[in-house]
């Protein structure tokens, strides 16, 4: 989703999902700690943070309740340069970098040499988010066309695959045609379904497919009914936990200013959902996370 301020931005995720902020709700308090914890999708510079203090700050509260590493996503050239810097001024963040589908079409040779560029960095563990918005496109001005979008999704699958990293998936209202282009093109060995938000059909589809599903504050919306029917679905190895900060807030505080440290939240509802532990789910959530982000290299 767009960072806070784009031009003709659209926090397509907020919208997508109902669950904007509004600046008339205070920040949700201090969730009670659970470890561990990795919030694998957010935006860090949308959260406020422009210098190294401002990162440290929102990591060290995310770190008071558990929450030990988080990934910073970009969705613009500008995004994806603070994305990267972002990641070496503070080592418990990581990086993601793409043009958000909205925006594809910007991705002229310049554009994609520089995220290239950004994208082989060691901090960067996934390129993302990419992939497909078909509810945009003739609703807002300077929104990217269908082709256009199908163009850079499958540009950036492919520098995914170069790079050997992680691939970030943005989908809204797309089902089919990103399960179609990751077939025509090959899928990375690991893909990831962020902020997933489709039903049981498509959860079972991106389960059989070896995907990863990665769910946010949505997952905790009495209102989400597909969603809700298939979280229960994702085997734990296949299950990632975000905030997609600082929109998408987990009930009961949805429409108040996200950010890493009310993942907790999320995690807790999620476990309720399926009838878990929330501890055992939130172990499982980051040992996945390790292994899709390639921790456990970066530890030997």
């Amino acid at each position: 989703m767009p960072r806070v301020g784009a031009v003709a931005a659209v926090d397509a995720a907020a919208v997508h999902h109902n669950g904007g902020m509004s600046a008339d709700r205070p920040a949700p308090a201090l969730p009670a700690p659970l470890a561990p914890l990795v919030d694998a999708h957010t935006h860090l510079d949308a959260c406020g943070a422009t210098d190294a203090a401002g990162v440290k700050e929102i990591v060290d509260r995310a770190a008071g309740v558990g929450v030990g590493r988080v990934v910073t996503v970009a969705d613009d050239l500008d995004a994806a340069r603070f994305a990267v810097d972002a990641a070496h001024w503070d080592d418990r963040v990581f990086a993601a970098v793409a043009i958000h589908p909205t925006r594809a079409d910007v991705l002229d040779e310049a554009t994609r040499r520089e995220i290239e560029h950004l994208a082989g960095d060691p901090r960067v563990v996934a390129v993302g988010e990419t992939g497909l918005d078909y509810f945009w496109p003739g609703k807002l001005d300077g929104c990217a066309e269908v082709d256009e979008q199908i163009e850079g999704f499958r540009w950036h699958i492919d520098l995914a695959k170069r790079l050997g990293k992680t691939l970030m998936i943005h989908n809204r209202d797309a089902d089919a045609d990103v399960l179609r282009v990751l077939r025509e093109e090959g899928a990375p060995e690991t893909v990831v379904f962020h902020c997933f938000s489709s039903g049981p059909e498509t959860a079972r589809e991106c389960i059989d497919a070896g995907y990863v599903l990665s769910f946010a504050g949505t997952v905790s919306f009495k209102n989400a009914k597909a969603l809700r029917e298939a979280a229960p679905l994702v085997p734990p190895g296949q299950l990632l936990l975000e905030t997609d900060a600082p929109f998408l807030t987990p009930h009961p505080f949805r429409g108040a200013p996200n950010e890493p440290y009310c993942l907790p939240y999320t995690a807790r509802a999620l476990a309720e959902l399926r009838g878990e532990d929330a501890e055992e789910l939130a172990r499982a959530a980051t040992s996945t996370a390790e292994r899709v982000y390639g921790w456990g290299q970066l530890r030997d």
